[in-house]
């Protein structure tokens, strides 16, 4: 019997092992499988519930009639209703002062908890924050749901990741899972949330995490369906056969939306900071906030609530003064809801006011000669502006394309949202999430930012005892301390103790006199600070040219050792391999 060669396993053995390898790994997967349709079907169940919980109080506290839409009544039918909002605000204020007392941690929403906490969610934060989402809404505050939604969804789905004991990957593609699960079902757009899923809360497509994430989106979508809600799709005119030439306009478009997309999360901040300046307790900020939406509805109740039924008549009609009030009243009813204190999102309201700002433009450009369909630049303006303030071009492209149906159109939302978000990214760097994220001193832009790369700092990668010498030493004092050969670097320290530069020992050698020692001295303002991360470090590498610089005490100026720019990139770049092997599903 001939022997397989020293290094080759036989063909016998191969099969043996692809044998006995193979039907684990499809257990594992399958069961995987099986609990993101475990996670879709709970996440479109409760997005059913939280939205039908919000409509009611609509109908009790409104009389909006039995669909529960807010945003479409022409006015409102009684006095007091206009004070609702601030009702609203009074109850959150309250509610809020409790809940801070008894759970005083931030609460995690599903893009910090995959980019930061490897998933970990607490499942009972999110059902906080589920139903004060659904009460600010309830109570007519111009606030989104969808936040609501992807909290409970991508909460359950944390909490049976942790009853399985499922890997970091596993953990994180899962709780993309439930958001996904929570905006197909919200939006009847399995697609959409899928790609929601992977665009703003996993952060990359790969194929491993295909079939759990569309099984949740699916299984969310029909489980909202059997449930009775119903979809509203947005009805477009028959587009012809588009040219090259009928692309720029739209593009323009996704930059017009990127300005606004900035301008009004800048205001968001802007309201915030302002109620933290007045001396306003806490408590009462949305009570005023609530006073002044209320007072907006005045004009038109459009501005109230996510502005979700008043979307499909801002698409369908035509072009007037009052679009464009309604359009500047729904950013200040949304900037003063959100500054004030309410919680929930900006999805629903950037859809509405991108299809207003999309008119808006059609009648500008109509106005210089252009003709461009004001109901195709409604659809288009909706998405840019939402692929501004959200994030995720690919998202809202499947958005348009499952509630148009026009495949058409959904080729100049792209050329739109591509434009959009390339804009907001370079010009101010963060979706309205990551931007809240940043305000409370995070460095993430999105869910692609993971938490190892945070965690990788250089008090981790550096080496301990990096030589040192006094900085008014002498050329022939190193040479006596330090035989050539023995160091290749000394940091220098002053007479307090304090980093002064870095001295390459060779170079005292080659220069052949005598005199001081800090006439040698590199790096004097280039150095490493432990809580640096690898990425910030190859910067201060790359700015000062250096091979090597000395890890410092930002406070105390103590050198504390050194680290290789070799060895920062080699240690990047095993995480990196690790993390690409993890989310394409290697060992």
């Amino acid at each position: 019997m001939t022997e397989a060669a020293p290094g080759h396993a036989s063909s016998a053995a191969i099969k043996a092992r692809v044998g006995a390898g193979h039907p684990a790994r499809w257990r594992e997967e399958l069961g995987f499988v099986a609990l993101a349709a475990i996670v879709g079907i709970l996440a479109g169940a409760t997005a059913v519930g939280i939205s039908s919980g919000a409509k009611w109080m609509h109908r009790v506290l409104f009389e909006t009639g039995a669909d529960g839409m807010l945003s479409p009544l022409p006015t409102l039918s009684a006095a007091y209703m206009y004070f609702i909002p601030a009702l609203g605000g009074l109850v959150l204020g309250i509610l809020g002062l409790f809940i801070r007392r008894w759970r005083p941690r931030p609460m995690v929403d599903p893009i910090e908890a995959n980019a930061l906490h490897g998933g970990r969610m607490s499942l009972l934060d999110s059902a906080i924050l589920s139903l004060q989402v659904m009460l600010c809404n309830g109570f007519g505050a111009s606030v989104g749901m969808e936040a609501g939604y992807t909290q409970a969804g991508s909460g359950m789905a944390s909490a049976i990741a942790g009853r399985f004991r499922l890997s970091r990957s596993q953990w994180r593609v899962l709780v993309g899972c439930g958001a996904a699960g929570g905006i197909a079902a919200a939006f009847h757009a399995p697609l959409t949330g899928a790609f929601y899923g992977f665009e703003l809360v996993i952060g990359v497509y790969a194929i491993p995490s295909v079939a759990p994430v569309m099984t949740a989106a699916l299984l969310a979508f029909l489980t909202a369906r059997m449930l009775g809600a119903t979809p509203f799709p947005i009805l477009v005119p028959p587009i012809p056969d588009l040219t090259a030439a009928d692309y720029p306009p739209f593009i323009l478009l996704g930059l017009v939306g990127a300005g606004v997309a900035i301008a009004i999360m800048r205001l968001v901040t802007l309201v915030e900071q302002g109620f933290a300046r007045s001396g306003v307790p806490v408590p009462l900020r949305p009570v005023i906030g609530g006073l002044g939406v209320g007072a907006l509805a005045l004009y038109s109740p459009q501005i109230l609530s996510s502005g979700e039924g008043a979307l499909h008549i801002q698409v369908g009609t035509g072009v007037t003064l009052s679009v464009l009030c309604v359009f500047l009243l729904k950013i200040c009813a949304s900037s003063l809801s959100l500054g004030s204190g309410f919680r929930g999102g900006l999805f629903l309201a950037a859809l509405f006011l991108g299809s207003m700002m999309g008119k808006l433009f059609a009648a500008g450009a109509a106005f210089l000669g252009v003709a461009v369909d004001p109901v195709v630049s409604a659809v288009v303006g909706m998405a840019a502006l939402a692929v501004g303030i959200v994030g995720g071009p690919f998202t809202m492209t499947f958005l348009t394309l499952e509630t148009t149906g026009d495949l058409v159109i959904s080729g100049l939302v792209l050329s739109a949202a591509i434009a959009c978000s390339l804009t907001v990214r370079e010009t101010f760097g963060y979706s309205f999430s990551t931007w809240r994220l940043h305000l409370r001193g995070e460095s993430i832009r999105g869910a692609h930012d993971v938490g190892w790369l945070r965690d990788l700092t250089v008090a981790r990668l550096m080496e301990q005892g990096l030589s040192t010498f006094p900085a008014n030493g002498t050329q022939a004092d190193l040479r006596a301390t330090f035989p050539l050969g023995q160091v290749r670097y000394v940091a220098l320290l002053d007479v307090d103790g304090r980093y002064a530069g870095m001295v390459r020992v060779a170079r005292v050698y080659s220069a052949g006199r005598d005199g001081p020692i800090g006439d040698f001295a590199q790096h004097l303002h280039d150095m490493l600070h432990p809580q640096m991360n690898v990425t910030h470090a190859q910067a201060v590498f790359r700015h000062a040219d250096a091979e090597l610089l000395a890890v410092v005490d930002p406070e105390t100026g103590r050198v504390l050792g050194q680290l290789h720019e070799v060895e920062a990139l080699r240690r990047y770049a095993q995480e990196v391999e690790a993390a690409r092997r993890d989310l394409s599903g290697g060992e």
